[in-house]
């Protein structure tokens, strides 16, 4: 996990002035990295939401009696990789003191992760709002899996940058 100043200066390097992220209004997709989606990450994520349905920390049965071939992610830990693609994958916004996600207005479960699978956000600006110390953007977003004909999940997603005031 980096340091607090190493995240610091990677978000800065991806700062760029406001009439730069305008341009990317309905323009082409951002696309991150693949990430692996291993057991010991379900595992943690279970951990953390108490969520220890065999689907997710037990190869072995998952493997027996579930449909998917094995252990898969919950949809929730999918929904959650948002945040760490999306910080790898967009620009931010000069001024910006700090990021929040304000909301969906939908997400779709559409394929599971399989424990092993490597999985990559796709996010493409759809809408934005600009206010005096606010920038709200809103995301087409989707989760692809490699190698497979369907994404984990789409969403709609609403992202605010809370704005320094401008220095004059």
């Amino acid at each position: 996990m980096p340091s607090d100043a190493t995240f610091e200066a990677q978000l800065r390097a991806r700062l760029v002035p406001i009439e730069d992220y305008r341009r990317h209004l309905n323009a082409e997709a951002f696309v991150s990295d693949w990430l692996l989606v291993d057991q010991a990450m379900i595992d943690t994520f279970a951990a953390a939401t108490r969520d220890h349905q065999f689907i997710h920390v037990d190869p072995e049965r998952a493997r027996a009696e579930a449909p998917f071939g094995g252990t898969i992610a919950h949809g929730f830990l999918t929904l959650s990789l948002l945040s760490t693609l999306a910080f790898e994958a967009l620009p931010g916004v000069e001024r910006t003191r700090m990021g929040i996600n304000y909301g969906f207005e939908q997400v779709r479960f559409i394929a599971p992760v399989k424990s092993g699978a490597r999985v990559r956000g796709r996010f493409r600006l759809i809408g934005l709002v600009e206010r005096a110390v606010s920038l709200q953007s809103s995301w087409d977003a989707t989760i692809e899996i490699e190698g497979a004909a369907k994404p984990a999940l789409t969403a709609h997603w609403t992202t605010v940058a809370v704005l320094d005031p401008p220095t004059e």
